[in-house]
């Protein structure tokens, strides 16, 4: 297959690049609406608990928590006859709009948690309706007419969770445009030094182009067919970027390889097909396999990150081969340089590369067992605070202080007496007799953190009935059932999590359903962990049997799951050390929470296990490669390391340069993922394969390739072979002398 595409693109070169070309501009016309299209949210799990109670509170009782809240400022006080004329002109005009239902205030409902403490400050509080794309959309309409200074002298801001997802989203794009503003250039300059050419420097970036533009393209269109969140275009532009550089650094230095060697530009383009050519192939699976693990995760946000990667992954290879094949084709020679030619001929007289990782290796292989324990109790160390991780929920505390989102929440938070806003609602599905259920409300009211029950039977607080049924308690009634709305008091994010547990313990004389957004935070983590054990389980099967058919090892899949496991234990462990317990908070400008939002480490870890095996494929492929042209063990890892390594090493750096674009994001969210991705990526080309991949492949020595009988035969038919036997035997390395 690789040769017949070598034919393809050698005789069709420009056709190809005009096709691809006109692929792209149709991807990136199509991209300029895709923000409308994308949500904010979708971090909760619909078939939860909480997420049934959601589905019941909305379909009987015709009920949504509030998300849209305006905090009215008043000149002298809320309770001044100008500002009751103001608030309640104000509620009035709300109540009227489109979209927009349950609007209550402090004017028109008296109700004294509605006003803060100072009387200052007083809230409205409605639902828009529809789904997120349509609350994402009216929200920004509703914000630019009710939002700012009145004309009837008080002040409002927007906030609620709606105003929040809009500001993320609005966020989101202007970071993908700011990011990609920034990596273009520096990584094109990246590029010139580590070619030594701009031509070939291009080359990357014009493949790294076409991914993005084609998968934001594609998104657009699965954007009809399913919900996406607005970090999927986050993953494929940058994720995009940094794979497609990774892959083109591999086909760029093998093809000038190549012509270095005295082969005509066609031949070139076949041998570099069917050598690092597979390599991506198997590259790209691990990585898709890495990122379908998302998939698994019922969370709509992180599955449909999942969509997006597995989109990315398979984009750029396929650009990196029939896109760039097409360029070498067309460009010929002027791919390659005179300085790879002189490097080519830079060879020691026993026939090996004597460059710094071939010096490296040879170093670590005479010291494997210190070094090997040394590097080990790095890692090991760096991992410790992920033993204390707390997971946590995404809310508007990761926007910047400027977000009004954030700044309205903080102020209900620190100034009003309750949490109207992140009120649980208990959904009693059949309902039940009126004594039980005011028993069962007024055994709610006496918890710690409660403020308030209101039911059908009326309104409780401190264990006691302190108002009596009325007009306004009939809502929580509907056919048979009932539902109740306990209101915290006005406490940390944390302690109001710590009361959904609290309300699920007490025992109730029917059945119930407890949800509200702090009870969808709790019910996210849960389905998280659940099937946390089968996407490791899933991933770690298919990475054995991809690298089993790559090295026809049996040992050194493992092998690469242990040392990938280590690597990322210690990013986790980093992740958690600065992001959860503040430290560096002032130098990336975050806000400490005390915890780790649970989507980041599934997220983290499914895009930098990804990478990591990316990387393992590379250097084991050329390391297999040189231990079947005739190599002993510890000379194919040394010559494997040296031919490879500084290519893996370049592309480690670009796609670090290119992840740390994540933090000009004003996103806490974002900024995570700018410190962890580049640092797991740099641990793992470094001490990964520079010191423990080396070390332990030298402790194994012969044992490293073992397979039995029947999984050799197995590899013979089905494993990636970088060249056939008949070229194996006419372009046989040198053997170096060891073990």
């Amino acid at each position: 297959m690789a040769r017949r595409l070598a034919g393809f693109v050698t005789r069709r070169g420009r056709a190809v690049l005009v096709v691809a070309l006109l692929l792209a501009l149709l991807g990136g016309a199509t991209s300029m609406s895709l923000f409308g299209k994308l949500s904010a949210g979708g971090f909760d799990d619909p078939g939860s608990e909480s997420g049934r109670a959601a589905d019941l509170l909305e379909d009987t009782f015709g009920q949504s928590p509030p998300n849209l809240a305006l905090l009215v400022t008043a000149p002298d006080r809320v309770d001044s006859a100008a500002s009751t004329t103001a608030g309640t002109r104000l509620t009035e005009g709300l109540a009227g709009e489109d979209g927009v239902r349950d609007v209550v205030s402090y004017w028109t409902s008296g109700q004294p948690q509605l006003r803060s403490a100072g009387g200052d400050r007083a809230l409205v509080l409605a639902t828009i309706t529809g789904d997120e794309t349509e609350v994402n959309e009216r929200v920004g309409e509703l914000a630019s007419e009710y939002g700012g200074a009145l004309a009837d002298g008080v002040d409002v801001q927007v906030g609620g969770y709606a105003a929040f997802s809009h500001e993320l989203t609005e966020q989101s794009e202007k970071d993908v445009v700011t990011g990609e503003m920034i990596v273009f250039p520096v990584t094109l300059i990246a590029l010139v030094l580590v070619f030594g050419g701009f031509v070939a420097a291009l080359l990357p970036l014009a493949v790294a182009a076409a991914t993005s533009l084609l998968g934001m393209g594609l998104l657009w269109v699965l954007a009809d067919v399913t919900e996406l969140s607005v970090f999927a275009a986050n993953v494929v532009t940058l994720a995009g970027l940094g794979l497609a550089i990774d892959y083109s650094l591999l086909m760029v230095n093998r093809y000038r390889e190549e012509l270095a060697g005295g082969r005509t530009v066609p031949d070139a383009i076949r041998a570099t097909l069917t050598s690092a050519g597979r390599t991506i192939v198997f590259a790209s699976l691990t990585v898709c396999i890495a990122l379908a693990t998302l998939i698994l995760v019922p969370l709509p946000a992180i599955r449909s990150i999942g969509y997006a990667g597995v989109l990315t992954a398979l984009l750029a290879a396929s650009a990196s081969l029939i896109v760039l094949s097409a360029l070498f084709a067309v460009l010929g020679r002027r791919v390659g340089t005179p300085r790879l030619r002189r490097r080519r001929n830079a060879v020691a007289g026993d026939g090996v590369e004597n460059g710094f990782w071939h010096r490296l290796a040879t170093f670590v292989m005479r010291r494997p067992l210190p070094i090997a324990t040394v590097v080990t109790a790095v890692l090991l160390l760096l991992g410790a605070p992920f033993l204390g991780m707390k997971l946590g929920y995404l809310d508007e505390r990761v926007m910047p202080d400027s977000s009004e989102a954030r700044q309205v929440a903080t102020t209900i938070r620190e100034e009003f007496a309750t949490g109207e806003q992140d009120a649980l609602q208990v959904v009693i599905p059949a309902g039940g007799d009126a004594d039980a259920v005011g028993d069962y409300a007024q055994g709610l009211s006496g918890l710690d953190h409660v403020a308030r029950v209101d039911t059908v039977t009326g309104s409780y607080a401190g264990g006691a009935a302190v108002a009596a049924a009325g007009p306004a308690h009939e809502r929580f009634a509907a056919d048979d059932a009932v539902y109740l709305s306990v209101v915290p008091e006005a406490e940390t994010v944390e302690l109001t999590r710590e009361l959904v547990g609290a309300v699920r313990a007490v025992d109730a004389p029917f059945e119930t359903l407890v949800g509200g957004t702090a009870a969808m935070a709790e019910d996210a983590d849960r389905s998280l962990l659940d099937v946390l054990p089968w996407a490791l389980g899933a991933v770690g099967l298919a990475m054995v049997v991809l690298l089993f058919l790559l090295t026809g090892s049996v040992l050194l899949p493992f092998l690469a799951l242990v040392l990938s496991t280590l690597s990322l234990s210690a990013t986790f462990g980093a992740m958690v050390w600065i992001f959860q317990d503040g430290n560096l908070s002032g130098l990336f400008d975050f806000t400490v929470t005390g915890t780790t939002i649970s989507t980041v480490p599934v997220m983290l870890f499914a895009l930098a296990f990804g990478l990591a095996m990316d990387y393992q494929v590379f250097m084991l492929s050329r390391i297999r490669e040189e231990y079947d042209r005739g190599a002993a063990p510890t000379a194919a890892v040394a010559l494997g390391l040296e031919k490879v390594g500084r290519i893996v090493t370049a592309a480690a750096v670009l796609i670090s340069i290119v992840f740390l674009a994540f933090l000009v994001s004003d996103i806490t969210l974002m900024k995570a993922f700018g410190v962890g991705l580049p640092l797991a990526v740099l641990i793992d080309a470094t001490l990964i394969r520079g010191a423990l991949l080396p070390a332990t492949m030298r402790l194994l020595g012969r044992a490293t390739w073992w397979a039995p009988a029947w999984l050799r035969r197995v590899h013979a038919r089905f494993g990636l072979r970088e060249f056939s036997a008949a070229e194996g035997a006419a372009e046989a390395a040198p053997v170096y002398v060891g073990r």
